[in-house]
C-alpha cells in the first residue's frame, strides 16, 4: 500500500507529463488521490487537499461517466491549470512538512544541559576565531 507522500508525488508526475491538462487532472485523481484518506493530510493541509478533491468532484455525471470525467469536461483549462498548481502546491506543502523536524527530534537533538550546581569541563574555546588576529 503506498503512503499518502508517494500517492501525491504519482499525482504530481502525472500531472507533469504532456497530454490535455483535463486528462491528466482526471488521470492524477483516479490513479492516486482518490486513494488519499484526507486524514493522513497533516491537518495545516487538510482543508486545501479536501478542497481539490471536491473541486474535481462536484458536477454529476451523465451515462458512462464518473464525477471526475464530468467535472473536467465541464472546467476550462484555465481552471483546470489552477486546480493542477495547487495539487503540485499541495504536495510540496506535504513533502516540506515531512521534512519539519518533530518536537522529539529537536529534544533528542538539543544539547545536554549541565545538572544545576555542577560545573561544565574546561576544554576548546566554544567559538573559534575566524581571522588569526581575533585569536
Amino acid at each position: 500500500m503506498d503512503t499518502t507522500w508517494q500517492q501525491l508525488e504519482g499525482a504530481a508526475l502525472v500531472l507533469a507529463r504532456s497530454s490535455s491538462i483535463k486528462d491528466r487532472l482526471a488521470e492524477a485523481y483516479r490513479d492516486h488521490l482518490s486513494q488519499v484518506n484526507p486524514e493522513n493530510i497533516p491537518e495545516p493541509l487538510r482543508d486545501q487537499f479536501r478542497a481539490c478533491l471536491e473541486a474535481l468532484t462536484r458536477e454529476r455525471p451523465q451515462r458512462g461517466e464518473d464525477p471526475v470525467r464530468a467535472t473536467v469536461r465541464k472546467m476550462s483549462n484555465l481552471e483546470a491549470d489552477e486546480i493542477a498548481c495547487s495539487l503540485v502546491r499541495l504536495y510540496g506543502a506535504l513533502v516540506r512538512e515531512s521534512l519539519r523536524p518533530t518536537e522529539t527530534e529537536l529534544l533528542m537533538a538539543a544539547p545536554a544541559v549541565a545538572a544545576p550546581g555542577t560545573r561544565s569541563k574546561k576544554g576548546a574555546p566554544q567559538v573559534i576565531p575566524f581571522y588569526a588576529q581575533e585569536a
